[in-house]
């Protein structure tokens, strides 16, 4: 199923985790309008929008008026086949990176087909590696690496207004619009989250890793998965596999190292 080009910026979600400044949410919030986008998800903030989001918004007060709050990340991005982190730190753990103008285009290219979300942490300290291995991609924005401070609304503003280049990019050449037949079904991130809880769970019970020293098995298997980007029959594929080894565990007799038997 396509959209028009337009409303495709109705399927980007901006979300904001754990924001401490009510000003800053509403200077994103102008950010986003400029751009057409309005679709804003709170994480727990740590203070709830007031009058000085309002002020800051500049016109853009109904997108910090209808902003979802979330709990949880998990909340936020649940119902999203893509996922976009913002981050400015390189991790011990390597990601797929994407620069700004390429998330503009990956961001736009998806959301003609299902609900996208373009990720921004805390002003201090951007996004946990827990959360960034949510994210599908990672997205740097390429400034003065001599002085790349940028803060939180000027950040939303650079990959808004890419995203807004990109659709107006593919609206001048609808030869270029993916068809209906080449289009791909990618699971919700929920969907995602249920098979590494179970591939997790698998692993514990056929003793491949331990509960209490995981390692970073887990965060390895994320990022192959994450790379792979599997399909919804391929990851059904996958959850079906390691439903079968649960079977055949389940079926198999234990035996006991009791002295007593």
């Amino acid at each position: 199923m396509t959209i028009n080009n337009f409303s495709c910026l109705d399927r980007v979600r901006i979300v904001l985790v754990e924001t401490s400044h009510t000003g800053n949410m509403g200077s994103a919030a102008r950010a986003m309008k400029t751009m057409g986008i309005s679709d804003l998800y709170l994480v727990n903030p740590i203070v709830k929008p007031d009058s000085q989001a309002i002020s800051l918004a500049a016109g853009a007060s109904d997108i910090i008026k209808n902003a979802t709050i979330t709990r949880s990340l998990d909340e936020a991005i649940g119902d999203c086949r893509l996922v976009i982190g913002a981050s400015a730190r390189s991790r011990s753990l390597q990601w797929p990176v994407l620069a700004s103008r390429a998330c503009g285009e990956k961001i736009v290219s998806e959301a003609y087909e299902g609900q996208v979300a373009l990720v921004f942490g805390r002003e201090r300290v951007g996004l946990t590696n827990d959360e960034l291995q949510k994210c599908h991609y990672h997205v740097a924005i390429s400034a003065n690496p001599e002085y790349s401070s940028l803060n939180l609304a000027m950040s939303v503003q650079i990959l808004t207004y890419e995203i807004r280049m990109a659709m107006l990019a593919r609206s001048s050449q609808p030869d270029h619009f993916m068809s209906p037949e080449k289009a791909r079904e990618y699971p919700q991130s929920e969907e995602l989250e249920r098979f590494y809880e179970h591939l997790e769970k698998t692993l514990i019970n056929t003793q491949f890793i331990k509960t209490n020293h995981p390692g970073q098995v887990i965060n390895r298997l994320r990022r192959l998965y994450t790379r792979a980007r599997p399909e919804v029959q391929e990851l059904n594929i996958l959850r079906g596999m390691l439903s079968s080894i649960d079977r055949q565990l389940a079926d198999k007799p234990t035996h006991s190292n009791s002295l007593n038997d």
